[in-house]
């Protein structure tokens, strides 16, 4: 299923690991794990996030891909079910097929 990552990373946490060289480490760690389909990194809600597109088969993949995040860079994780537009043109056609 394709899903839409959201991190908000702690500042301290951040700053730190710009100081030491951990968080261009840590954000190619992940891009190696989750090989996404889109990254897009920058500011929201005052602190620096980043927002990754990739497919997630089960969810039980989320404690080894996402727990670097917690405990490197203190990170507020979101993790939302998403659609690109031929995937909502396909669900919109089932939609109205079923009803008739």
């Amino acid at each position: 299923m394709r899903v839409m990552l959201r991190a908000h990373i702690d500042t301290p946490a951040g700053n730190e690991a710009i100081k030491t060289g951990a968080l261009p480490q840590a954000m190619k760690k992940l891009m190696d794990k989750l090989k996404p389909e889109a990254a897009y990194f920058g500011p929201s809600e005052g602190v620096r996030t980043c927002w990754i597109v990739f497919d997630m088969q089960d969810s039980a993949e989320m404690p080894p891909l996402f727990e670097d995040l917690f405990a490197e860079l203190n990170a507020e994780i979101e993790v939302s079910p998403v659609m690109n537009a031929d995937d909502l043109a396909k669900g919109l056609s089932q939609l109205q097929s079923a009803r008739g």
